[in-house]
């Protein structure tokens, strides 16, 4: 059964791998499932045909048949669980790989997105030279947490499972701020994610749309 998943028609990323139907493209390129994708504008995402599949009128959308997903941590743990090479086998380790996605999505996702709007949406407030050190301190813990915790081990829990797929996409927002940087193990860790096979094809395929987009605005 085709899976088909929807993408922005031209990311704001300019193709840099942060959107996040990387995420999703990266799930299906580990467990060597094909797919389909169609790209959505702006303006179509907030269109009822959209909003159907996704009521916050954002993407990626998955659909299976008659399945219609959204949200990339549903979307990721609904392909680990129907294919084999992103979860462990062991009932222990499946456990603790799906609550590591849970926090990379719940836990040390949210103050990077603050940072991404605080230097992007707000860089003109005049709070803003305030609000940066605190949004940046707070980024700063969870990193000294995570970086505890991994250590020098390369994956969070044992094997690469959709845990590092999900805490990786996550962390790559930092690329650009530096903060990354002054967690050598981190950015080591990001690097072993980005050098796998799946995440080059996955990153290749969504940059190649922005490219297009592009091509044909010129």
């Amino acid at each position: 059964m085709t899976v088909t998943i929807t993408a922005f028609e031209r990311s704001p990323d300019g193709g840099r791998g942060l959107a996040r139907d990387t995420r999703v493209r990266w799930a299906l390129e580990e467990v060597g499932q094909p797919y389909e994708v169609r790209l959505v504008s702006f303006r179509a995402m907030k269109e009822p045909a959209h909003l159907a599949l996704h009521p916050f009128g954002q993407i990626p959308t998955y659909e299976e048949g008659d399945l219609a997903l959204f949200e990339t941590g549903a979307i990721v743990l609904h392909i680990a669980r129907h294919h084999a090479g992103l979860l462990p086998d062991d009932a222990h380790a499946r456990a603790r790989a799906i609550a590591w996605m849970f926090a990379a999505l719940n836990t040390v996702e949210p103050p990077i997105l603050d940072l991404a709007i605080a230097r992007i949406l707000e860089g003109d407030k005049p709070w803003t030279g305030e609000r940066l050190p605190l949004v940046e301190d707070r980024i700063r813990v969870r990193l000294g947490q995570l970086s505890a915790h991994l250590g020098a081990a390369d994956w969070l829990d044992g094997a690469f499972s959709a845990a590092d797929l999900m805490m990786v996409s996550v962390l790559l927002r930092l690329r650009s701020s530096g903060l990354l940087d002054e967690y050598p193990n981190l950015a080591a860790y990001v690097a072993r994610g980005e050098a796998r096979p799946a995440y080059k094809r996955a990153f290749a395929a969504q940059l190649a749309v922005n490219t297009a987009s592009q091509r044909s605005a010129d």
